[in-house]
């Protein structure tokens, strides 16, 4: 295997990785505090579209965590990016929260749900029958259809809830239609999060506790990959997959020592 470059730049996955139920994993408020000090670019990556970054940066903030609000990237920012390279000063119908409506009034999107540009759906606790409805018969009728991630479920106190992906199943189903996920495991989630603080992919790792999403989505974009475990997948797991992270490590306290 051809020696990769030392490590300049970091993205690294928030549950499962920062945190998981709730808590901080042990050692991840001083594995980014010290990515903070040490002045290197890094920036904190979520497939959640619900919460803006500020909303991101006071939770972290309360567990601990020293980082801006600058140092947060979700699939509404990246998704908002990505409509306005497409199609600059276009219109949506949004079905989600303040973090994807927040993101899209930024990019220069105006909102509406009379003959939009496209359909963007994201996460919300409270997806509506007839907003689903509203969708359907607006991508039937030539919206563009695109949705934040594909993650079928997510998590909450009481248990798993149906996430984006399983509701753009159903869109899909009903219209024929399926969507772009810009959002993790699609390498332009990478790729943007890159350009957003200068950094190369040569010189980049990319830490997540997902096989599927994280460390496919590092991998397409030609990231250093690092699996921890203290999320959703485990090392017996990892053989599974046809593709393998560059290493595999307990959590980032293993990883302190590097930045």
């Amino acid at each position: 295997m051809k020696e990769r470059k030392a490590i300049e730049s970091w993205l690294t996955d928030m549950d499962g990785v920062l945190v998981h139920e709730g808590q901080p994993v042990p050692g991840a408020p001083e594995f980014v505090n010290r990515m903070k000090a040490s002045g290197k670019p890094f920036l904190i990556l979520t497939n959640n579209s619900i919460y803006t970054p500020r909303d991101l940066q006071a939770r972290l903030t309360r567990m601990g965590f020293d980082v801006d609000e600058q140092s947060i990237w979700t699939a509404a920012l990246a998704t908002a990016q990505f409509l306005a390279d497409q199609r600059p000063g276009g219109t949506a119908y949004v079905i989600g929260e303040a973090g994807l409506t927040t993101a899209m009034h930024a990019a220069g999107y105006v909102l509406t749900e009379f003959d939009p540009d496209y359909v963007v759906l994201g996460e919300t606790r409270t997806y509506s029958f007839e907003a689903i409805t509203k969708a359907i018969r607006l991508i039937n009728g030539g919206a563009r259809f695109i949705c934040t991630n594909p993650d079928a479920t997510g998590p909450s106190t009481e248990g798993l809830l149906p996430a984006a992906g399983s509701v753009a199943a159903m869109v899909s189903k009903a219209t024929g239609v399926k969507p772009y996920f810009v959002g993790k495991p699609n390498p332009m989630m990478m790729r943007s999060a890159l350009n957003a603080i200068g950094a190369h992919s040569e010189t980049t790792a990319m830490i997540g506790d997902r096989m599927d999403t994280d460390v496919l989505c590092g991998l397409e974009a030609g990231l250093e990959t690092i699996l921890v475990l203290t999320g959703i997948s485990s090392r017996m797991e990892s053989e599974t997959y046809p593709y393998r992270p560059s290493r595999i490590v307990n959590s980032v306290a293993d990883l302190i020592d590097e930045i």
